[in-house]
């Protein structure tokens, strides 16, 4: 875990979010993945957060990164996709993680598909945010900037 001052935050996209700002802007809103990165470093920098993020259409990838950071991060954020409705495999890596992770959707995938309103991965989460776009993210940070504050 970090010993600085500074929170570490491990922010993982999951698959197809590099393709955000062409998929249904509806759902996903209208920001590159470029864009909303940008966007959630400078949230973090004003909070005194330092973000390592990453984007991977590979599950093996994603599991990966959360073993290689679990030890390295104060918390993270994850949009495990669609991985988020069947990944036994993406929970038990969440579930390893020693401080909090926060699960994030852009869409409000409780008004979408039947099959999207499953999150194998949410009970090994500290929260769940969805439905707001980009602002799931930014309130996510918000969160954990509070979260970890109050456990100083």
């Amino acid at each position: 875990m970090n010993t600085e001052n500074i929170m570490k935050i491990l922010v993982i996209h999951g698959p197809n979010l590099n393709l955000l700002g062409h998929r249904d802007k509806k759902e996903y809103g209208t920001l590159t993945l470029d864009k909303l990165n940008k966007r959630l470093r400078k949230c973090a920098a004003e909070r005194g957060m330092e973000l390592r993020i990453f984007q991977f259409n590979s599950e093996e990838k994603i599991i990966r990164t959360l073993h290689r950071h679990r030890n390295r991060c104060d918390a993270v954020i994850i949009n495990p996709a669609a991985y988020t409705h069947y990944s036994y495999a993406i929970r038990d890596a969440i579930e390893l993680i020693p401080g909090p992770v926060v699960e994030v959707h852009l869409s409000n995938i409780d008004e979408r598909e039947p099959f999207r309103r499953i999150s194998v991965t949410k009970d090994v989460c500290i929260r769940q945010i969805y439905g707001k776009k980009e602002k799931s993210y930014t309130e996510a940070l918000a969160f954990l900037h509070d979260h970890l504050k109050k456990k100083a």
